[in-house]
């Protein structure tokens, strides 16, 4: 099993190698977007662990050229700006499942082998979310729609841009 992690932070991507390593994995990881599709054609993972943040690059973009390179591979997609909207589109443009961060080696092979870490994405739909988590929701719904522009997402939303940022730099409230 062959794979390929996707991380811009080297020593949390340099853990992940020794612990999936430990696992049977033979791992090879890459910190830039730009190396990642040269990296597929060349080593040809099973598997791939994806960030969804990438220095300035998102992890999104990456999942349709991943998956028509390599139809066949196991694609995870791993974040620490985990929301219900991202989740559904990690899905829905061909990741086989989404992970929030912190997630424990465990949840990682669960996702990686296909046997469900998805699942808490469902839970958090389920629950009742506290105000702060519809409005973070709220605001990843209309950034994806706005294809990520800060600017006319703020527009949208009547507040200035500025403060848009100060909440995406916040990680989400789980509930």
């Amino acid at each position: 099993m062959k794979l390929l992690i996707v991380e811009d932070d080297l020593p949390f991507a340099q853990t992940l190698e020794r612990r999936l390593t430990k696992q049977g994995f033979t791992c090879t990881s890459v910190n830039q977007a730009d190396q990642v599709l040269h990296l597929c054609h060349q080593i040809k993972p099973s598997h791939i662990l994806l960030d969804m943040k990438l220095a300035t690059d998102n992890g999104l973009t990456l999942i349709k050229p991943i998956r028509a390179a390599l139809p066949n591979v196991r694609m995870v997609l791993l974040t620490g700006y985990a929301s219900i909207a991202t989740a559904v589109e990690a899905m829905r443009l061909g990741a086989d499942d989404y992970l929030a961060k912190p997630a424990d080696t465990q949840m990682i092979l669960r996702a990686l082998t296909g046997q469900g870490a998805s699942e808490e994405v469902v839970e958090l739909a389920q629950d009742t979310m506290s105000p702060e988590r519809v409005e973070w929701e709220h605001i990843q719904q209309v950034l994806n729609v706005n294809e990520g522009n800060v600017s006319a997402t703020a527009r949208q939303l009547g507040m200035h841009r500025r403060t848009l940022q100060r909440k995406l730099q916040k990680k989400p409230v789980l509930k």
